[in-house]
C-alpha cells in the first residue's frame, strides 16, 4: 500500500523587527514548539507596522502544514 500522508493546516503570524525573513523564521520556530511534524509553510501575506515614519515591525501571515500522526 502506498505511503499516504494527511496534513492539518493552521495560520499563524510571525513578527520581527529586522526583516520578513526573520519574521518567517520566528513564526516557524515558535510553531514548532507546540506542533509536531511541521513539513512546510507558505507565506500568505506580508505586511508591517510603521512608527514615526519608519518600519517598526515586519509581519508575515503563514500557512503551516504538519503531518497528522
Amino acid at each position: 500500500m502506498a505511503d499516504h500522508k494527511t496534513y492539518k493546516l493552521v495560520e499563524i503570524v510571525g513578527t520581527s523587527g529586522e526583516s520578513f525573513s526573520d519574521a518567517v523564521s520566528s513564526g516557524v520556530a515558535r510553531a514548532s514548539k507546540t506542533l509536531r511534524n511541521i513539513d512546510w509553510f507558505e507565506v500568505a501575506e506580508m505586511r508591517g507596522r510603521v512608527e514615526k515614519g519608519k518600519v517598526a515591525e515586519y509581519q508575515v501571515k503563514l500557512k503551516v502544514g504538519f503531518r497528522l500522526e
